[in-house]
């Protein structure tokens, strides 16, 4: 089940990196490393044939450090930021005050300085703006960048130096404290950046590919139902935030040691309009756009200039090649050959392997890993709702409804549509929270308490409309559920592997057999047949790890044989579980349910045996609509 890990791009945005759950090559662990050394390495050579000299590729190193964090945060896990020359512009104040001052000798010292600070200025923005998503979070931050560049030429303008910025920065020297290297202009510096740029590709290539990596692309891609399947995002998103911020503030370090001096427009709001187009010039989610669009904007830019015919339009026909570019190359040059790539291998992978359905072996059930929870006494329910009610304002959905559901039961819930049933089952995943009464699982008290810790508590569920990762592959959608159970809410294990994570790769395997998916392991979400994806969705619930399942209409909008199939799986996953469905199929519900609560109207209308519900009054009254005398 190995493929190449390089970066799979899909819409607007890259995808996220393949995730081996085998031995990855050498090729595929080092390859992109690789070719970024090749790149740094032949540049001097290539560069002075087009007029390109060291201070230019020098310039184009920086702006591509820079980028690294910002595609991280960008392309990566989706949060568009204008705020990132505040960064930018911190390490190099940072860096030029210490180094001038007198307070700092050493530059590496004063470049870990200005990481510093700029991560905390990162932990203090992000916690303030990550409350909002999409476009008020980008507003959040162009605000904070504005008032940084307020504050650098207003009230801090005698340590900051305000228009003038902060000459006399020393020339660079690496102190490693038993050795110490000059590193002068022209070339030497070239050399200095170009294996700082490489560390800091390396790191990002190596958080990319992650644990915490494979999370971010969760987020960008589904940020709820990342949330639904074990994940605080909040806390990712601010970890990702915090790792741009680090490497805005090592680039802007260095800037200021390149030029000999702060520049005070590295605060300015269009440092962070450039970065955002250079990004998406070269290719977001791919590492190499930013740097690539780097290279081109700042050419041009140099070019431009100088060109008597053109120079005083250079902006207008900067723009111009920019809108061509991203035209005919909508996800940034990178990203359109990246894909072109993955559909290559993407059709050799189809070609050598055939497409046949795969039954899983007998031995997969029972390496499919649940959480682990304290047994029940007998008559004590593992789910309970106490008169849980919701009201919004003058409309009350569900009206106070109570169910007790025992250890190892399969739980059928039904009623008319407006009933009630939609509500009742978010009140219970803790999606929502009611208006009144309380939802206890194991006899804890979950009500409200939202869904990631819901199901970190064993409890997971199944959307009604296929709410999946569309542009990631059947195996990564499940690992996105898998590395919620294995790893928690939580955990910055940025710098190891998917492989590291001890029995992620049984767990993944074992739910591929269970929902019979195994040989479409490889196959993007958006190529699946609706009841694979079906199928798909009970999968991430499963991947958790859940000893309570909270299924939403399974069987809907199923063909007669997809409904079989399905219906199959259910009575096999329901074997140590607990399991409550929602469904309108009466005949699935009377076939698979040991009892079954009916709605309506938000009220608790009956609940016993599917027997006793077939042959209730007032529920064929209320809902079958007479299925008896038609019968």
């Amino acid at each position: 089940m190995s493929q190449s890990n390089e970066s799979v791009i899909q819409g607007g945005q890259a995808a996220a990196p393949a995730v081996h759950l085998g031995s990855p090559t050498l090729m595929q662990r080092y390859g992109a490393l690789l070719i970024a050394g090749l790149i740094l390495i032949v540049a001097p050579v290539v560069a002075p044939i087009f007029g390109a000299g060291p201070d230019l590729l020098s310039r184009v190193l920086i702006w591509g450090l820079f980028g690294l964090g910002f595609d991280l945060l960008f392309g990566y896990t989706g949060l568009l930021s204008f705020g990132q020359a505040a960064f930018y512009g911190t390490g190099s104040f940072i860096t030029a005050y210490l180094l001038t001052a007198g307070i700092i000798d050493n530059m590496l010292l004063a470049l870990l300085c200005s990481i510093i600070g700029a991560s905390i200025l990162g932990v203090l923005i992000g916690y303030l703006t990550l409350r909002r998503s999409g476009i008020y979070f980008a507003m959040s931050t162009l605000a904070f960048a504005e008032m940084i560049y307020f504050l650098e030429f207003g009230p801090l303008r005698d340590w900051t130096g305000g228009e003038n910025g902060i000459p006399g920065i020393p020339e660079a020297v690496v102190d490693f404290g038993f050795v110490e290297f000059f590193v002068g202009y022209g070339w030497p510096m070239y050399t200095f950046l170009a294996v700082l740029f490489f560390l800091g590709f390396a790191v990002a290539r190596r958080i990319s590919l992650s644990p915490f990596g494979v999370i971010l692309t969760a987020i960008r891609e589904n940020p709820e139902r990342a949330m639904a399947v074990g994940h605080t995002i909040q806390r990712y998103k601010l970890a990702v935030f915090v790792i741009a911020a680090a490497y805005g503030g090592l680039a802007g370090g260095l800037l200021g040691m390149f030029q000999g001096y702060m520049p005070p427009d590295a605060f300015n709001l269009h440092t962070s309009a450039e970065l955002v187009i250079q990004t998406v010039m070269g290719g977001a989610g791919t590492l190499f756009g930013p740097l690539l669009g780097a290279l081109i904007w700042l050419y041009l830019y140099e070019v431009l200039q100088f060109v008597d015919a053109v120079g005083p339009y250079w902006r207008l026909i900067l723009g111009i090649i920019f809108v061509i570019l991203v035209t005919l190359f909508r996800r940034g040059i990178c990203g359109e050959f990246l894909a072109w790539r993955n559909r290559r291998v993407s059709k050799r992978m189809a070609a050598a392997v055939p497409s046949t359905s795969h039954t899983p072996g007998p031995d997969m059930h029972a390496r499919l890993v649940m959480r682990d929870a304290p047994p029940m006494e007998r008559g004590r329910p593992v789910l309970r709702a106490d008169n849980i009610a919701k009201h919004y304002g003058g409309l009350k959905a569900v009206k106070g409804v109570s169910i007790a559901i025992e250890e190892g039961e399969l739980r059928g819930l039904i009623g008319p549509n407006g009933a009630g049933k939609s509500t009742f089952f978010r009140m219970l995943a803790g999606e929502i929270q009611p208006t009144h009464g309380r939802v206890y699982l194991r006899e804890q008290d979950i009500t409200g308490i939202g869904v990631t810790q819901v199901c970190q508590m064993g409890m997971s569920k199944s959307y009604q409309v296929n709410t999946l990762f569309d542009q990631l592959t059947v195996k990564q959608n499940v690992l996105m559920s898998v590395l919620g159970h294995k790893r928690g809410a939580f955990k910055l294990d940025a710098l190891k592997s998917v492989e590291s994570v001890r029995g992620a790769t049984e767990q993944v395997a074992a739910v591929l057999a269970m929902v019979e998916l195994t040989h479409r392991a490889d196959t993007p979400i958006h190529e699946l047949s609706y009841g694979e994806k079906r199928r798909v969705e009970i999968g991430l619930a499963l991947a958790t790890g859940a000893n309570v399942l909270l299924l939403d209409e399974p069987l809907a909008g199923m063909s007669p044989e997809e409904r079989v199939q399905t219906v199959a799986l259910l009575k096999k996953i329901r074997k140590g579980r607990t399991v409550l469905i929602v469904e309108h199929d009466m005949d699935a519900m009377f076939e698979l349910a040991d009892r079954i609560t009916v709605l309506y109207d938000g009220n608790f209308l009956a609940e016993g045996t599917p027997e006793e519900i077939r042959n209730s009054k007032a529920v064929q009254d209320a809902y079958l609509g007479g299925m008896e005398e038609e019968a």
